[in-house]
């Protein structure tokens, strides 16, 4: 069984290996936002360059001595990997550093159940954590004796334990995904409903802590949860936006943010929560302006956008947080174009916390959708005042 995270305020020593990648986090920056996020307290960080994992220990048997020098001096209580640990390589390593070792992984999956907070939301979790647990199991445990078989006993006749526990994990996992099977139903028959009423749908996407929940809040006067961290949303809010520039409302989505080596079983169990992203009619691409690695985020969001299908739906993209870029970096215009991994964009810079911006975003929003071959909007009724939701409730709660 996978180690938990230890306690809020545990101590941990941070880990990354550079393994010749693109983009590699030397001051593993994110992962110490991570683990911040995850109630830990980041007390050393070490990195170290190999050309290839260990197979038995990651890092290699004189960087685990290393690695467990450290924690003994800075009085670490665990040990966090920037990358993706095999269960083989986080047993050696807990079993040469003796102290509880765990990935980036398990720290997204300890997140995300930390913030889960509709019905759905906590479904799509608890499968993305079955399913890592399930890989967790080889060899996890010293209790895995051979059971005595026979009438009385947990298991069948010369079942071990660690048989019984794959099968009932693998029970959980059938009925979790039987009953997000129910939900992804309910929210296409929501879909449904709004595309008879012919709205046009646009979706939120981005990397982790771009501002898309502050940008929402700001675009539809909404309260919703807004946190300078990382995971700050996970469930899916929709929202009626009225544009009287275009004459229409559209409807509005925020979603999960999107972060580097995102883990595909997060992926794939955030598949209904997703979907409002690859069925929208325009993706609002919302970049933090005032990263310096925004690019490398950019890249990454348009790979999750490809894994699930939604990387030809059209985007406009919103680089967020204008009041706190430099003066040198600044643009000379709030809308324009740029080119991105071979394709054009259309671009506006806003910022969601002063609301610079956000009536040219308005504008061009305006111009998007008159110019799709969706169809367009009922007018809005009497009393639908600018910049409002139709109504008080979110439609997916």
């Amino acid at each position: 069984m996978p180690t938990p995270v230890a306690s809020p305020s545990a101590a941990a020593v941070l880990v990354g290996v550079d393994l010749g990648v693109p983009h590699f986090d030397a001051e593993l920056s994110e992962l110490g936002l991570l683990a911040e996020t995850a109630g830990l307290r980041p007390v050393a960080r070490l990195t170290c360059r190999r050309p290839a994992p260990d197979a038995a220990l990651f890092v290699g048997r004189g960087k685990a001595d290393e690695i467990r020098l450290l924690a003994q001096a800075e009085g670490a209580e665990e040990v966090l990997f920037d990358q993706a640990l095999s269960p083989v390589q986080q047993r050696n390593l807990e079993r040469a550093i003796g102290l509880p070792v765990n990935d980036r992984t398990l720290v997204i999956l300890e997140i995300f159940a930390q913030r889960a907070r509709s019905h759905e939301g906590k479904l799509q979790v608890e499968l993305a954590r079955l399913q890592y647990l399930s890989t967790r199991l080889v060899r996890r445990w010293s209790h895995l004796e051979r059971q005595q078989g026979g009438i009385g006993t947990r298991g069948g006749p010369g079942e071990t334990q660690i048989e019984l526990d794959r099968r009932m994990i693998g029970e959980a996992i059938k009925r979790t995904r039987e009953r997000l099977a129910r939900v992804k139903r309910q929210r296409q028959t929501q879909r449904r409903q709004r595309e008879r009423r012919g709205t046009f749908n646009i979706s939120l996407v981005g990397y982790t802590n771009a501002g898309k929940s502050s940008l929402f809040n700001a675009l539809v006067k909404a309260r919703a949860y807004a946190a300078d961290q990382l995971f700050a949303t996970l469930d899916t809010t929709t929202r009626q936006l009225w544009l009287a520039e275009a004459g229409c409302a559209v409807s509005l989505s925020d979603t999960v943010g999107f972060i580097r080596d995102l883990p595909h079983g997060l992926v794939e169990a955030f598949q209904a929560t997703l979907q409002e992203a690859a069925d929208a009619d325009l993706l609002l691409h919302v970049v933090d302006a005032a990263n310096p690695g925004f690019i490398e985020q950019m890249e990454e969001v348009q790979r999750v956008l490809q894994e699930i299908g939604a990387a030809e739906v059209p985007q406009l993209l919103v680089f967020n947080k204008l009041d706190a870029m430099p003066a040198s970096r600044r643009p000379q215009a709030l809308v324009d174009t740029t080119a991105i991994g071979g394709r054009t964009f259309d671009r506006v810079f806003v910022s969601a916390r002063t609301g610079e911006g956000l009536a040219a975003l308005r504008a061009e929003l305006a111009r998007q959708v008159r110019q799709a071959p969706a169809p367009q909007a009922p007018e809005s009724p009497a009393g639908f005042g600018h910049n409002q939701g139709l109504h008080g409730e979110p439609l997916d709660a």
